[in-house]
């Protein structure tokens, strides 16, 4: 399951889970783009034990370690969303800090 997780993480940057399935999978995705920081052949095997897609891994070494690179640890939060409507499960999004140039929210100029 949490291998499925950081995939999907890897592949839209943000998932929507429950709270304590996001507590889980933090520290499993931050050790995942902490060896995927070094670019090496023993890095993307590392790394491949976790994302088993190759495109996945490819992204992950092409666009979303580099974002990483000074960072020395703290890549994902956790943002609360409160309950969910059907068993009150507590739900969370996961997501990585930083995101990529064409997520970013742009800004308005002045109103006249």
């Amino acid at each position: 399951m949490f291998r499925n997780m950081a995939g999907n993480l890897v592949l839209h940057e943000q998932i929507k889970t429950t709270d304590a399935k996001a507590k889980e999978l933090r520290p499993i995705a931050e050790k995942v783009v902490t060896q995927a920081r070094v670019d090496s052949l023993h890095a993307r095997r590392m790394v491949n034990r976790w994302l088993t897609d190759r495109e996945l891994v490819g992204k992950l070494f092409a666009e979303i370690s580099p974002r990483f690179a000074e960072r020395p640890g703290g890549y994902l939060r956790i943002v609360r969303l409160g309950p969910r409507k059907g068993d009150a499960a507590e739900m969370a999004i996961l997501e990585f800090v930083e995101k990529g140039e064409d997520e970013e929210p742009k800004k308005k100029g002045k109103k006249k």
